[in-house]
């Protein structure tokens, strides 16, 4: 899903930085953008927009930059934010779902009971590169017996073809590279 929006506002405020994490990486550093009152909220009112005050039980952030764009979504819907993690990082009872990245491998954990049967559940993550995460992050939703309502990022690396991987579940990305 594509939504209509001045998105110069958040492409000024991303900067690239070679050869991060490791070489041949272009990193999308979005903390510019973090730091500019007037572009992190326009992204966030843009994926809060996209799906619809009322529409949303659970705002899921993935480790770490999804954390800070999820959890004044989950506000602005009046939903609950739950933390996505890094494996060993959560002090309860957890289901974990390990995936592929670009540049490795990684294992994400939820608390076992973080959703109900009934929560409708957006996914929110800064990028959309591979597609692994997000797709871990659907089957860990899923497996709960939640309900994947969409997923949100801010940044989509086209090239990578990470849409490919989240097929069937409604998605925006608020800037294409």
């Amino acid at each position: 899903m594509r939504i209509e929006l001045d998105t110069s506002i958040l492409s000024e405020s991303v900067r690239d930085i070679a050869d991060f994490p490791k070489q041949g990486v272009v990193f999308k550093d979005i903390t510019p953008l973090l730091g500019d009152p007037a572009a992190f909220s326009s992204a966030v009112d843009a994926i809060v927009v996209s799906f619809g005050r009322g529409t949303i039980d659970k705002v899921v952030g993935i480790e770490a930059r999804g954390f800070i764009i999820a959890a004044p979504v989950a506000y602005h819907f009046g939903a609950g934010f739950v933390p996505l993690r890094k494996a060993g990082k959560l002090p309860y009872d957890t289901i974990t779902e390990s995936y592929e990245l670009e540049y490795g491998t990684e294992t994400l954990e939820v608390h076992a009971d973080a959703f109900g049967e009934d929560d409708r559940v957006l996914i929110v993550d800064d990028v959309l590169a591979t597609g692994g995460t997000a797709e871990a992050a659907i089957r860990l939703v899923e497996r709960t017996g939640a309900t994947v309502a969409g997923l949100a990022f801010v940044i989509e690396l086209e090239f990578l073809k990470g849409a490919a991987r989240i097929q069937g579940h409604d998605f925006v990305s608020l800037l294409q590279y």
